[in-house]
């Protein structure tokens, strides 16, 4: 056998021989120099502004750059990255951003990150790290119990609500319809989310079958024309196999008649989705619980904790009320994986769902619950709620405020209706109040279009948003609206 012994590089690993390599020292204060730049910006999200994007399109253009052949300092890099690149954007970690659904980013699951991706330890089979998928499994029967799933239910982690929702149709597609699944029919409201129409498509079926459904006056679904369209599907030869509804929809946070869609989907053998991406973990609380009825009849349910518990960016989960579907959808086999049997009691991952590789995700869940416990989520959650009830009711007080959608979960919109302006000026009256209120810098808002018309959102759900920030929302667009009314 050829002689493998190499030259020595000797024991100090300081001198640069091994840079990927770090010592203790450099680790040290590499940890201790991130940890001043991120606690100061934290400390300075408050006073900062909602959001921040003039000139960063010419910023992002000054950063672009060719591959680097020579080292950069690391304090350099932190320049570059708060001062000219997380400074200029959408802030959507700010206590008075209230723009869309996803925002907050617990510190807490910062540091569960930092844990999970320094020990690098791979969840996706159990045989690997027995332990953390464990955690991980706790992480996800949780949820079922908190959206009142039975036992027998189970779920994963996915990187957020559109991967969830691909995942949901593709084992509805392998539950419900044959490999020939062409005549396959997917219903949802003109409310949906465009990732219920994306995962359709994905998932192989024509556009042309996936029916939108109108919505009534609340923005739910019409549960008259949608049983007639799964007749009408039926009379011409289709197969109706999926019904989504919204368990909070983007747009208003309007949900659907659950109960009333599972007494469909049963009579018609149709699986039956939930869209509880932004509205889902409402469940915690009594009035998200009372609105959300029928949550627990679904045939699987998909949520994000980056919005309803409030964790950071790439964090969702698809919940299934038949745990086992996810295997029998997913599950295949190959040499250099280990044999998994789902009825071992033990889980595999990467079994259940697309990714083979993926990040230990359940860890940054797991660690804030168990640090605080559930109570304090389903505080923030009622505090939300009621927040967007009472902003409601101050702006139903405004001239010539009307509210187009009323809160059913922290989400409404209105518009700015003065006599005497219809149409195009209308629609241009309201994108100046919104372009007013977020010039003020305090506030970030988001608009939407709601039947036909252009139309102002106040989304409550950051954990960081609470009485005065909202306070601060209805004062600058009293601000606003006396302005463009003048």
């Amino acid at each position: 056998m050829a002689d493998f012994t190499l030259p020595s590089d000797g024991d100090d690993r300081s001198s640069g021989d091994r840079p990927l390599e770090l010592t203790r020292a450099e680790k040290e204060e590499m940890v201790r120099e991130t940890e001043v730049r991120v606690l100061d910006h934290l400390d300075r999200l408050p006073d900062g502004p909602a959001s921040n994007v003039d000139g960063a399109h010419e910023k992002a253009n000054e950063l672009r750059e060719p591959l680097p052949e020579a080292s950069t300092p690391y304090d350099e890099l932190l320049d570059t990255l708060f001062e000219d690149a997380i400074s200029h954007s959408i802030t959507n970690s700010h206590p008075g951003y209230m723009a869309y659904t996803a925002g907050g980013g617990l510190f807490h699951a910062a540091l569960a990150d930092f844990i999970a991706d320094a020990t690098n330890r791979y969840v996706g089979t159990w045989f690997a790290a027995p332990a953390l998928v464990a955690i991980e499994t706790n992480v996800v029967e949780w949820f079922c119990e908190m959206m009142g799933y039975p036992d027998g239910s189970f779920g994963l982690l996915t990187s957020g609500g559109s991967m969830a929702n691909l995942i949901a149709t593709i084992t509805a597609r392998r539950e419900r319809l044959s490999e020939d699944f062409l005549d396959g029919v997917i219903y949802t409201s003109d409310q949906s989310h465009h990732s219920v129409t994306k995962a359709a498509v994905l998932a192989g079926f024509p556009s042309e079958n996936i029916r939108s459904i109108p919505t009534g006056d609340e923005f739910r679904i019409d549960m008259d024309a949608l049983e007639s369209a799964v007749e009408g599907d039926r009379a011409a030869g289709k197969e109706p196999f999926l019904v989504v509804g919204n368990a909070g929809t983007t747009n208003t946070g309007a949900v659907d008649d659950l109960d009333a869609l599972a007494d469909l989907c049963d009579r018609e053998s149709l699986w039956l989705h939930a869209d509880g991406a932004y509205g889902g973990f409402f469940a915690l609380t009594e009035t998200g619980k009372t609105q959300l009825a029928g949550l627990d009849r679904c045939d699987s349910i998909t949520v994000d904790p980056h919005k309803g518990l409030f964790l950071p960016y790439g964090t969702g989960a698809l919940l299934m009320r038949d745990g086992g579907a996810l295997a029998r959808a997913h599950a295949v086999e190959a040499d250099y994986i280990p044999d998994w049997d789902p009825d071992s009691g033990t889980v595999d991952f990467s079994q259940l769902g697309p990714e083979l590789s993926r990040d230990f995700r359940g860890l940054r869940v797991w660690l804030p619950l168990k640090l605080h416990g559930v109570d304090p989520f389903r505080a923030a959650l009622a505090e939300k709620m009621e927040l967007a009830e009472r902003a409601t009711d101050c702006l139903r007080d405004l001239e010539p405020v009307e509210i187009v959608a009323e809160p059913q979960l922290s989400t409404l919109a209105f518009r700015v209706e003065p006599s005497g302006v219809e149409g195009d000026a209308l629609d241009e009256l309201n994108e100046r109040v919104l372009e007013k209120v977020n010039a003020r810098g305090r506030v970030h808002l988001s608009g939407t279009t709601l039947d036909g018309r252009f139309s102002v959102r106040i989304c409550v759900l950051s954990f960081r948003v609470h009485r005065e920030n909202v306070a601060d929302c209805l004062e600058d667009i009293e601000a606003a609206v006396s302005e463009v009314t003048k």
